[in-house]
Order: C-alpha cells, then sequence, then structure tokens
C-alpha cells in the first residue's frame, strides 16, 4: 500500500483498538505548553508530578515563573529530569509569552508565523513547537516523535528514522485534511502503540493492531 494508505489505515487499526486518547492533559492553554516544554526526555508522569509542584506553589503562571530565581524553578521542576535546562528553556518560552501579549495574541497569529517565532526560542525545537500549536493552540499540524519514525520504520518506510522532521511531518499531514482533531489523535495514538506494542526493544508485534498493514 502507499504511504497515505497505510497512515490512513492504521490510524482507523490503531483507534478501533484504543479508542479516543483525550490528549493532551492539562487544565488551561498556559499548563499545555508548560507540559510540552518540560516533557523532553522524560516522561508524562515525571512531568505530571513536576507541574504538581509548580500547582502546589502558586506559581503556574507567566507572572509566577517570572518571579522565581532560576535555581529554585530547577528545583520545583526536578521530577522532569534535566532540571536546570529545562528551568532555562522555561523561563525563555515564558518571557517570550509575556512579551507577545499571550495566547490572546497568540491565538490572531498565522501558524507559519507562530511556529517561525516558536523555533527562534532558545531550547524549543520543531517537536516541542508543534506540540504547543496543536495541543495548545489547536493548529492543524502533525508532531513528529520518536514513536512516529520507529512504527513508520517497520512498517515499511525504511528512512523514517533518518528523514528530514519536517519533510515528515508535512508528508503525514498530506494524508489528511487539515484537521487538528485528526492529528491530535492520530499522534496521541501513535504514541500509545509505540509504548506498548512498537516498544524499542521486544516489539509485540503479533498483538500489535498495525501487525499486517505495511508501507509498499
Amino acid at each position: 500500500m502507499t504511504f497515505c494508505e497505510f497512515v490512513t489505515a492504521a490510524f482507523r487499526a490503531m483507534f478501533d483498538a484504543f479508542g479516543p486518547q483525550h490528549w493532551w492533559p492539562g487544565e488551561s492553554d498556559f499548563e499545555i505548553a508548560v507540559g510540552a516544554i518540560l516533557t523532553q526526555n522524560t516522561s508524562w508522569q515525571n512531568v505530571e508530578k513536576a507541574i504538581e509542584n509548580l500547582k502546589k506553589r502558586g506559581v503556574l503562571s507567566v507572572e509566577g515563573i517570572l518571579s522565581l530565581e532560576d535555581g529554585e524553578l530547577a528545583s520545583l521542576i526536578r521530577p522532569a529530569g534535566y532540571f536546570n535546562v529545562k528551568a532555562g528553556r522555561l523561563k525563555n518560552f515564558v518571557a517570550w509569552l509575556k512579551e507577545m501579549g499571550g495566547f490572546e495574541t497568540l491565538r490572531k497569529l498565522p501558524t507559519y508565523r507562530l511556529r517561525e517565532y516558536l523555533l527562534e526560542i532558545k531550547g524549543i525545537g520543531p517537536e516541542t513547537a508543534d506540540s504547543i500549536l496543536l495541543y495548545a493552540l489547536s493548529r492543524p499540524i502533525f508532531v513528529v516523535d520518536a514513536y512516529t519514525r520507529r512504527i513508520l520504520a517497520r512498517h515499511g518506510l525504511d528512512e523514517a528514522m533518518k528523514m528530514d522532521y519536517d519533510d515528515l511531518r508535512r508528508r503525514v499531514e498530506s494524508c489528511f485534511e487539515p484537521d487538528p482533531r485528526i492529528f491530535n489523535e492520530l499522534h496521541a495514538l501513535l504514541v500509545k502503540t509505540g509504548k506498548e506494542f512498537c516498544r524499542k526493544r521486544g516489539p509485540l508485534c503479533e498483538k500489535c493492531p498495525l501487525n499486517g498493514l505495511r508501507i509498499g
């Protein structure tokens, strides 16, 4: 099957197997964006602990985070790992967000311009920027991650592991209407499939909902 035939068939198979994933967890756009930054190279369970620390301290806000010393912020987000680095990234994002005028201003900007701005923030890469765009701002953009690459590579797209991020993102996006709900659900389902079946070591191919589907 073609690439798009595989991606759309995989979407249906995963949705039938798992149902809606209700991503991204968060009580506000700001919390979702903070989670997207903190989840780099760690599990979501660790991110939840870090966010809960910020909530308990009453600083899960633009002004709250900016009021903290770097070391204090790092201590609060310690459960998320790489806490000194992430504290800096979080401060960079929050300072930019304040300068831009908050999420109300961001919602008025076109997606391509927003993405350019996000990628200019030190420590914000394509995956994090697209997570913020998709989940916090409901923009029709697909988030490419390690699970996406691994699943595609194991199902016939040999170059998936080495493809340029944006080339792979656009290729997936071309298979669907530009609907943030689709890209939200697709990304979440790929993550679930990657964690439960298409594992880095010891994949459970026979029980996987994608078993039997292949590109080419």
